[in-house]
């Protein structure tokens, strides 16, 4: 019995050695497996190719449309990283930078400017969308309900639909006089160089459409119950007065394209080279410090074209055909 219950009790030499003991649970703690980490969206695109043939294969094309739609967000992504960067500049040095979006009804204008600002920093960008003008404004001086909306030392403003409705719609649905608009086309020139003069960094871009593809998209806002509200009574006559808008847009374009704010056209047939080479073009307007030098800045020449390379495109179609196309 002695001997049994000898070897139950612990020797004086093997007594527990708090160092010890801890030192093993350590071991133990150590050896216990990692938790899993879950890959990112990302990853899971990118991994799940064979996925999306496999989908497509059995007439999932609403779920290859959307895993698509997922790859084209994910290469905005370099540039959207690049725009942050961008306005970390502006607010350092103080800049004001102003963005214009123009161009007909469902080019694209709209969907551009949420993947330019989805990143942003909220406190130091306003998208700007301006309403009918109210009888007050309208005895206003034109550029006055614009002016009160520009930006402060470090902002960037993004016109949605800019100072230039005088040269596009207005004219066309007879929203102001022929003098109201021969004093515009006068006068704005002018009031950019000044903008530009006094440090106001000034993109203006111009989102170009063809004819079918407006009535296409046109066509979808009308049995999208999500896209309805984008529908007005100046978009279901866009179509009718294509003619007039086009006579109107060779007229903006040939007489406010100038050295100190150029306009830029973007062909926005394919809507997500329209906002990858927006991008660009934005990125390339501010003279920040790039950080990414893998991904690629110039835009794409098939997409993007200078403001007096649209004039002079268009005048030859006019040669050719006796009436402008684009």
């Amino acid at each position: 019995m002695a001997t049994r219950a000898s070897q139950n009790e612990t020797p004086a030499n093997d007594a527990i050695d708090p160092d010890n003991t801890a030192e093993q649970a350590t071991t133990a703690t150590s050896e216990q497996p990692e938790p899993e980490v879950m890959p990112t969206a990302e990853e899971l695109l990118a991994e799940n190719q064979k996925l999306r043939s496999q989908i497509e294969a059995h007439g999932g094309k609403r779920a290859g449309s959307i895993l698509e739609k997922a790859g084209l967000e994910k290469d905005l992504k370099p540039f959207q990283a690049e725009l942050i960067l961008m306005q970390k500049y502006l607010e350092q040095t103080k800049r004001r930078m102003i963005i214009l979006f123009e161009g007909r009804d469902a080019s694209g204008k709209g969907g551009t400017i949420r993947r330019v600002t989805r990143y942003m920093n909220e406190k130091h960008y306003r998208v700007v969308a301006l309403g009918k003008p109210t009888s007050a404004v309208r005895t206003q001086w034109f550029f006055q309900r614009y002016v009160e909306h520009f930006p402060r030392g470090g902002e960037c403003v993004l016109f949605d639909r800019s100072w230039y409705n005088r040269a596009m719609v207005e004219p066309v649905f007879g929203f102001c006089t022929p003098e109201e608009y021969k004093i515009f086309m006068k006068g704005v020139v002018g009031f950019e160089k000044d903008l530009v003069r006094q440090g106001t960094i000034l993109v203006k871009l111009y989102f170009s459409v063809t004819k079918n593809e407006q009535a296409r998209r046109f066509d979808r806002r009308k049995n999208d119950a999500l896209r309805q509200w984008k529908l007005s009574e100046v978009d279901l006559q866009a179509q009718e007065r294509w003619d007039d808008f086009t006579n109107q847009k060779y007229e903006m374009l040939k007489k406010t394209h100038s050295n100190h704010a150029p306009w830029t056209v973007i062909r926005s047939e394919d809507k997500h080279q329209a906002r990858l080479n927006a991008m660009r073009t934005i990125l390339n307007a501010v003279p920040y410090e790039r950080e990414n030098n893998d991904i690629d800045y110039v835009p794409n020449p098939e997409v993007v074209i200078s403001g007096s390379r649209e004039v002079e495109q268009m005048e030859a179609e006019r040669i050719r055909r006796g009436k402008f196309a684009l």
